[in-house]
């Protein structure tokens, strides 16, 4: 079930960005690559979406 009415997440999903984005965000300021975070975070927001019927 979406969070919110605008946004295909549940909670864990919301959750889950958040955390990879700030890890995304500290490997990038010590120089370390960070596409296969990105990846999860496109791979779950892709999953919410398919789910959510929602493009």
């Amino acid at each position: 079930m979406a969070l919110t009415g605008k946004d295909p997440h549940n909670a864990r999903e919301l959750a889950a960005v958040i955390l990879l984005g700030a890890r995304i965000q500290r490997r990038k300021a010590r120089g370390k690559k960070v596409k296969a975070l990105e990846n999860r975070v496109d791979r779950i927001r892709e999953q919410a979406q398919k789910r959510e019927g929602k493009k």
